[in-house]
C-alpha cells in the first residue's frame, strides 16, 4: 500500500429513522437524539473509531448538517463534510466519499445510527477487514444473529468466502438460516479501497458512477448540486456492487450490534441497559406524566410534546406506516 495512503471514517448521517416516530423527526432524525446516557448514535460513532482511522468524513444532507456539526464541536480533531442536496442512496453518498479520498485510502464505511457494543471484538473485525482491503477486497461484515430477524438481509458464507446474500427474510427462512449457522446478519458496515471502489461502481453500475462523477466535479466546498444530483439513480451500494462483485469478503463478526431501526430493538437495548420495565414488561420512553399499564404486556408507551405512540413491542415495524400515512396528509408532525 502507497505511504501517502489513509484509513478513512465514512459516517453515512442521512437516514430519517421513520419507524421511530415520534422520537425521530426530520429536524431530529433518530441518530442525533440523545438517548444513550446523554449521548447520540452519531456521537458514538465518531467515539468508537476515532482511535482507529486517519481521517473522518461524514456525509450528510442539508437538513441534517448543522446537527452534525453541533456535535463535532464535542471533538478536537479534524473532520470534512459532504453536504448532499437530495437522498439517492448509498451507492452514490459513498462514491461521493470515494471521489473525496486518494484511491488507496481505505474507507471504513458505517451507518450513524448503530449501535456497537464489545469494542475488542470490533477492533479485531475492523483489523481483518483492513487487511482484506488492502489485499483488494470489498468487505462486508456479518452479524451472528440473536434470533430469527425477518428485518435484516442475510450472507451465507464458508469462512471468509461469501456463498449469497439473501434479502429479508420470511419467519420460516430466518428460523432455517439461524439453525444453518453460516448465515449472519448484513451489518450495513464495508471496508475496502476507494479506487477498487469506484472501479467496481463503474463496472456494475456505469450510470451511477457517471452521474456521481459529474455532481462531485461540479461541487463546491463538499456541497452538491441539487439538479444534478436528480440525474443519479438512487441505487443501494448492495444491489449496485456488493451482490453483483465476484471480489467480496465477509468478516464474521460477533460484537453486539442493532441498527436500532425500530423501537423493537430499542425496547430490547434500553431494558438491558437498566431501563425501568414493569412486571409485565411496558415502558415509558420520554419524560411522560405518570404512566400505569393494566391489562397488557411488552407495551411501550412513546412521549414527546406534541405527539404520543402506544405499541405492541411485537407490532414495532408497523411505525413506519403511521409515518407514511402522515408524510400523505403533510402533517407539521413529521
Amino acid at each position: 500500500m502507497m505511504a501517502s495512503s489513509k484509513i478513512v471514517h465514512v459516517v453515512l448521517t442521512g437516514g430519517v429513522g421513520s419507524r421511530l416516530w415520534p422520537l425521530s423527526r426530520k429536524t431530529k432524525p433518530k441518530q442525533y437524539l440523545e438517548l444513550f446516557g446523554g449521548k447520540s448514535l452519531f456521537e458514538m460513532t465518531v467515539e468508537r473509531n476515532a482511535k482507529i482511522v486517519d481521517k473522518l468524513l461524514i456525509v450528510g444532507n442539508m437538513d441534517n448538517h448543522h446537527l452534525s456539526s453541533k456535535v463535532m464541536g464535542k471533538f478536537n480533531f479534524s473532520h470534512s463534510y459532504i453536504v448532499e442536496s437530495t437522498p439517492r442512496n448509498t451507492a452514490a453518498a459513498i462514491a461521493f466519499a470515494a471521489f473525496e479520498s486518494n484511491p488507496e485510502d481505505i474507507l471504513i464505511i458505517t451507518p450513524s445510527d448503530h449501535i456497537i457494543e464489545g469494542e475488542v471484538s470490533y477492533k479485531e473485525a475492523l483489523n481483518q477487514a483492513v487487511e482484506l482491503a488492502k489485499n483488494d477486497y470489498l468487505v462486508t461484515f456479518g452479524i451472528k444473529p440473536t434470533k430469527p430477524e425477518t428485518g435484516y438481509g442475510y450472507i451465507e458464507f464458508e469462512g471468509e468466502n461469501v456463498l449469497a446474500f439473501h434479502e429479508k427474510p420470511t419467519l420460516e427462512s430466518a428460523s432455517h438460516f439461524l439453525q444453518k449457522g453460516n448465515c449472519y446478519w448484513n451489518s450495513g458496515l464495508f471496508c475496502f479501497k476507494a479506487g477498487l471502489y469506484l472501479a467496481e461502481l463503474k463496472k456494475q453500475e456505469p450510470e451511477v458512477y457517471k452521474k456521481s462523477k459529474m455532481v462531485w466535479d461540479a461541487s463546491v466546498a463538499g456541497v452538491l448540486d441539487f439538479d444534478l444530483s436528480l440525474q443519479i439513480p438512487s441505487i443501494s451500494i448492495d444491489y449496485a456492487v456488493m451482490e453483483r462483485s465476484t471480489n467480496i469478503k465477509v468478516v464474521p463478526s460477533n460484537f453486539k450490534w442493532s441498527d436500532l431501526g425500530s423501537f423493537e430493538s430499542v425496547y430490547d437495548y434500553l431494558v438491558q441497559d437498566g431501563h425501568p420495565v414493569d412486571e409485565d414488561g411496558n415502558i415509558v420512553i420520554g419524560p411522560a406524566p405518570h404512566t400505569s399499564f393494566v391489562g397488557v404486556e411488552n407495551c411501550l408507551l412513546v412521549y414527546s410534546p406534541d405527539a404520543l405512540l402506544v405499541l405492541q413491542k411485537e407490532k414495532s415495524q408497523n411505525v413506519k406506516q403511521v409515518h407514511q400515512y402522515l408524510e400523505s396528509i403533510d402533517s407539521p408532525l413529521l
